[in-house]
């Protein structure tokens, strides 16, 4: 038989399922098909989809081919709610005997997502480094000892911090619906930068003949116990972490070059401000995305700020600046120049608190919650006393 043009050729009658109605096969591939079908094989995977032939190309130009040049080609809308337990990411097509391989708590869209997690994604992936051979340790040189004992008190403080931040986001992967797998893959790159700032902090602890010094008595128990750790709800933890506590430790690594005593000790806040910057930014970014879509759960959020403001002043919330830690110490006398200026690293250290409150009002505002600082519900007098002690 002479295939017309107006005809499907054999593989493309293959793929669209013919033969599996009874109709004589037209090729040795719908024969296979016939074969395959009438003995159970499932073989629906070969039919063409509805965006066949829709792919994107690459723009070098732009860093190559990205997660979100992809929304296109991607046929399937991001669930309002998802009931999948199978492990199936989004936009692949279900099985009804695939067994249920996760119990997923984050199963809501206005859980966990945000409108650029692919963007954070893509730029996560493209800044790593390593600490290995990205920090010039060669420039170390010998330090006086107040300076050095300073260094390592606050790597060591920076340490512990960086492992809880690491480690409480992490806990949270696993519970996410692979339905949302932009904001989990975020998560999943936020660890790996967290276990570099863990690494290349206790290398610059250990490098120059200093060492890892006393713990600190607020950055183990009471985060562990407290509000970041122990957070019952993702948006929740975020708030807390991503906004709160990782922007206060933003704003320590930003003005990190001011107390660096070295080429090293500049690159590694340089690179490891460029990695905490993304945190915030999902945090912010989550957080507008759920005022937006949930006003009714805006009340809530705002409880969420009130115990993230308390920790900001604390130092609950991981901030080596916050008074009466010995990491505050530490940070007067770097920024002094030494323990016999410590006065002058005081009035340093009070304006990084400083920009640490301003900052945090700036994120909270681009959160779409600025309100709070207008009608009197932060905890305004409080972060006042904080930035003027």
């Amino acid at each position: 038989m002479t295939t017309t043009a107006s005809e499907p050729t054999a593989s493309e009658s293959a793929a669209n399922g013919a033969g599996s109605n009874g109709a004589q096969a037209t090729g040795p591939f719908d024969e296979l098909m016939s074969f395959a079908q009438e003995r159970g094989y499932k073989l629906d995977w070969l039919r063409k989809a509805e965006i066949w032939g829709s792919g994107e190309e690459s723009d070098l130009s732009r860093g190559g081919l990205l997660l979100q040049d992809l929304a296109g080609s991607d046929p399937a809308e991001v669930p309002a709610e998802s009931d999948n337990l199978t492990g199936r990411p989004r936009g692949t097509q279900p099985r009804p005997v695939a067994p249920r391989v996760g119990n997923y708590r984050v199963r809501t869209k206005a859980d966990i997502w945000l409108r650029n997690a692919a963007e954070l994604y893509e730029e996560a992936v493209q800044r790593q480094w390593s600490s290995a051979t990205d920090i010039p340790w060669h420039t170390l040189t010998e330090l006086p000892d107040d300076i050095e004992a300073a260094e390592c008190k606050l790597a060591t403080f920076l340490t512990e911090i960086e492992f809880v931040a690491g480690d409480v986001p992490g806990r949270w992967i696993s519970e996410i619906t692979p339905e949302y797998f932009e904001p989990r893959m975020f998560l999943i790159s936020q660890v790996v930068d967290e276990a570099r700032h863990l690494d290349v902090f206790r290398k610059r602890a250990l490098a120059n003949g200093g060492g890892l010094m006393e713990r600190n008595p607020r950055a183990g128990s009471d985060v562990f116990a407290g509000t970041i750790d122990s957070a019952r709800d993702f948006t929740e933890m975020s708030a807390k972490l991503h906004i709160s506590g990782e922007g206060s430790v933003l704003t320590i690594f930003r003005m990190g070059e001011r107390m660096a005593y070295n080429d090293a000790e500049k690159m590694i806040y340089r690179l490891a401000a460029s990695d905490e910057a993304r945190h915030v930014a999902f945090g912010v970014m989550h957080l507008q995305y759920l005022g937006q879509t949930m006003p009714e759960r805006r009340e809530e959020i705002h409880s969420y700020l009130d115990e993230a403001e308390r920790g900001l002043i604390t130092g609950t919330n991981q901030n080596p600046a916050a008074n009466a830690n010995p990491s505050n110490a530490a940070l007067a006398i770097l920024l002094g120049g030494g323990k016999d200026k410590i006065e002058e690293g005081q009035k340093l250290a009070l304006a990084m608190r400083q920009r640490q409150v301003k900052e945090y009002v700036q994120r909270v505002t681009v959160a779409g919650f600025g309100e709070r600082f207008e009608e009197g519900r932060s905890a305004g007098e409080m972060l006042r006393a904080y930035a003027s002690a």
